[in-house]
């Protein structure tokens, strides 16, 4: 797993291109490591990304979420219609960065 800090938030990378065992691998260490981070998952690499894949990531975004903290999928192989509302993916690491803001801006005002 690749990690890159940046001021509002981590972004997290996979390195080996096994996206079960990444999602599994963060499942744990997001809940230790990053709980008090806003998280970005960099799932650019994976251009052929299907909706069964995305899926391995909903338990630990809706975790991570509950915990007044933004968690942001990056892709732009999946069909924004078929994403579950309860997730949160867009296709540029600008975007993400952008969400945070504006969930950080909610969050603030008591939303």
């Amino acid at each position: 797993m690749k990690i890159e800090n940046r001021d509002k938030f981590v972004i997290l990378t996979d390195d080996k291109g096994n996206l079960k065992e990444f999602a599994s691998f963060i499942t744990f260490q997001i809940a230790n490591k990053f709980k008090r981070q806003n998280v970005v998952i960099d799932l650019g690499a994976f251009d052929a990304l299907e909706l069964d894949q995305l899926l391995l990531f909903l338990k630990v975004s809706n975790l991570h979420r509950k915990t007044k903290h933004s968690f942001v999928i990056v892709n732009n192989a999946i069909d924004p219609d078929d994403v579950p509302f309860e997730m949160v993916v867009v296709p540029t690491l600008q975007e993400a960065a952008d969400i945070i803001e504006m969930e950080e801006i909610e969050r603030d005002l008591g939303s």
